[in-house]
């Protein structure tokens, strides 16, 4: 018998089955997503677990009614991955009907109605945000400030009942704690909104911004903006697990980092620093957990680093002079649409050929003493 010790082999290197890279992503995201329950209390407990429970249900209703088997589809954990991304750029106290809602639209609208896992063209966690946004913006930018687990203004669990089951936060605080107390801006609109007033960074800033506090997540947002730092660590295992490819998150944030500073540069009244933006809003969410989506991503290295950085690009620009204060969801959504151009213009070299499809020249294999 002969055997052959093949020194490189044409295959493609797997790092697991679909379950389990969900699994990995999930669990990347959890310290994130308990810090973000322990900031708001028990409301975020109740808008992650709707999400959850809401898309894994839609995700069974959608191959209950193309009569394929529920149980190979539903625990395949890319419902739930969907269901938690989405939980993440809600308002922590959101009412039951918007996390239901975007779970539905997400799963019906985002996957199956494309074809289900690996079909979609759009991110569908992002779509059903951007759907939730335009359609229920007061629901949708109704922000609370941090009320931890266990402190004096944290709601009991009655009131969390009625904050996510009633949709209305009055129903659920007592005369003693105001509402004032409890809503809130986030720093991005907060920032945005005095900008436009004609006030200066510097005014804002000044007793409203801490660095370190900022990227801990002490602050008004989603629960994808808790916690900037646990965030980019989930991302950073993600790449070490070699799960997600470290050109699409690096990109990103480089554009990002890169244009905020010369405008800083140019403007320090009126443009704010790199650091704001990396550690503000759901920047680091995007570049480590929604731009790195396989199915809406491109396929090559040079395609990556080109979409990375356009959404970059469209993150700035929105943040500065869009009608939003946050443009992660747009910016992603635009670039999925780019995806497959990409993929057509940047397709990666045929072996055997050079870039522009021309076949390589063979090399003289011929014996030096039979050459004529």
């Amino acid at each position: 018998m002969i055997r052959l010790n093949p020194q490189a082999g044409p295959h493609v290197r797997n790092p697991g089955k679909v379950p389990s890279l969900m699994a990995m992503v999930i669990m990347a995201l959890l310290p994130a997503t308990l810090f973000g329950i322990y900031l708001f209390g028990l409301p975020a407990l109740n808008t992650v677990v709707l999400c959850l429970l809401s898309a894994a249900f839609f995700e069974a209703l959608c191959v209950w009614l193309v009569k394929k088997r529920i149980s190979l589809v539903l625990f395949d954990g890319s419902a739930l991955l969907t269901g938690l991304l989405l939980a993440l750029t809600l308002p922590p106290w959101a009412p039951w009907w918007i996390a239901v809602g975007g779970s539905g639209f997400a799963i019906i609208v985002g996957k199956h109605v494309y074809g289900g896992l690996g079909q979609n063209p759009f991110n569908p966690a992002m779509l059903a945000r951007v759907a939730l946004l335009l359609s229920f913006p007061l629901q949708m930018t109704s922000w609370i400030s941090p009320a931890p687990l266990f402190s004096a203004t944290t709601p009991g669990f009655a009131d969390a009942l009625a904050i996510t089951f009633n949709g209305t936060i009055n129903s659920a605080i007592n005369s003693a704690m105001p509402l004032d107390g409890f809503s809130s801006a986030t720093l991005l609109g907060q920032v945005k909104t005095d900008l436009g007033q004609g006030q200066t960074l510097s005014l804002i800033f000044e007793g409203q911004y801490n660095l370190l506090f900022n990227s801990l997540g002490y602050t008004a947002g989603s629960l994808g903006e808790t916690s900037a730092l646990l965030i980019a660590a989930g991302g950073i295992y993600l790449i070490w697990q070699g799960v997600i490819n470290w050109q699409l998150p690096v990109s990103m944030l480089a554009s990002v980092a890169l244009l905020a500073g010369l405008f800083h540069v140019i403007d320090p009244e009126l443009y704010a620093s790199p650091l704001y933006h990396l550690s503000s809003g759901a920047l680091m969410l995007g570049a480590f957990f929604i731009l790195t989506d396989p199915v809406t991503s491109p396929a090559t290295l040079r395609g990556q680093i080109l979409f990375g950085g356009g959404c970059g690009l469209l993150v700035f620009i929105i943040r500065t002079w869009g009608g939003y204060p946050e443009g992660v969801a747009f910016a992603v959504l635009l670039m999925n649409g780019m995806t497959p151009l990409i993929d057509h213009y940047l397709k990666p070299r045929q072996y055997g050929r050079n870039r522009r499809g021309q076949p390589l020249p063979m090399p003289d294999l011929t014996p030096p003493g039979e050459q004529s």
